[in-house]
């Protein structure tokens, strides 16, 4: 069986590998480990192998996990933000993935400046506009990027997605080059760089990649399953 050192090794070649065959530079695509109901010992496990960057789902969990582990951690929140987890979670995180709508947005500005705070945020893209999903529909984005960049508490980064669930890992390349091409108007159209995109997952971050991601979110690759038993055991799960 694979140890996490080994794992992490496998996932930061297969990324080297499909970046420099895309022709791009390997330093700027990021690795998010994404440690959802893992536990401190397991992600101790994955520091130890070099890996510092990490992505949680869920601010109570995260408030669990952090102040075990070493401050040279790094933590982006990688799911969605309640409304009512704000103001724990912008102490907590340099990057907030999932920014799914203006009124959050506001939110957060809100709160941002009560805390004397600047987040950096990414805004969440529902390309395939599924039901089931959170995120901006891509027209409401390019209608509502003018509100946004009006928060003046917010530094917006770029754009995330999540592919739909796919038979195989290449029929979400649509959905990840159809972010890539939103990001470009939307640079062009708001006249402001928006270098970050986070999308990309364990089953489907070769092609997020090859289609431009800056930032490929892998858990299950590294960790192995989800299993709330994980932290329940440890003493350290907390449900929302």
């Amino acid at each position: 069986m694979e140890t996490v050192e080994e794992k992490i090794a496998l996932v930061n070649s297969i990324i080297k590998e499909t970046v420099e065959a895309a022709g791009r530079d390997p330093a700027n695509v990021a690795l998010v480990a994404v440690t959802k109901t893992h536990t401190p010992e397991t992600i101790h496990q994955a520091i130890d192998a070099g890996q510092l960057l990490f992505g949680e789902n869920r601010v109570q969990e995260a408030r669990a996990k952090i102040p075990l582990l070493p401050s040279k951690a790094r933590w982006h929140l990688v799911g969605h933000l309640q409304k009512n987890k704000i103001r724990q979670a912008l102490p907590l995180f340099e990057l907030l993935h999932g920014v799914d709508s203006l009124e959050l947005a506001r939110d957060i500005n809100r709160i941002a400046a009560e805390l004397g705070l600047f987040p950096k945020i990414l805004l969440e893209v529902n390309v395939a506009e599924e039901s089931t999903k959170f995120g901006f529909k891509p027209a409401d984005v390019e209608r509502d990027m003018e509100q946004l960049l009006a928060l003046d508490r917010l530094q917006i980064e770029g754009l995330m997605t999540i592919a739909p669930i796919v038979e195989k890992a290449d029929e979400a390349r649509k959905y990840f080059a159809a972010l890539r091409e939103l990001r470009d108007e939307l640079q062009k159209s708001a006249g402001i760089p928006l270098p970050q995109l986070s999308m990309g997952m364990s089953g489907d971050f070769i092609a997020a990649i090859q289609e431009g991601a800056t930032m490929v979110r892998v858990g299950t690759a590294i960790f192995g399953p989800r299993s709330s038993r994980n932290l329940r055991s440890a003493g350290t799960f907390s449900s929302e």
